[in-house]
């Protein structure tokens, strides 16, 4: 599973290389619907400041 960590500024880049569309902007950052994410990791590639990580 892949979590978003305090880290994100909201971005959006991991929401672009997302390829099921398995991430959305929360209330304090981004956030990945557990429900729809393969565990790709697209979104730990494309994340600029590295808030993204395996748990």
């Amino acid at each position: 599973m892949y979590v978003v960590g305090d880290a994100c500024v909201s971005c959006g880049a991991c929401a672009a290389g997302c390829p099921v569309g398995a991430i959305s902007e929360g209330n304090e950052h981004m956030e990945i619907n557990t429900d729809v994410c393969v565990q790709c990791g697209a979104c730990e590639a494309t994340c600029p400041v590295g808030a993204i990580t395996e748990k």
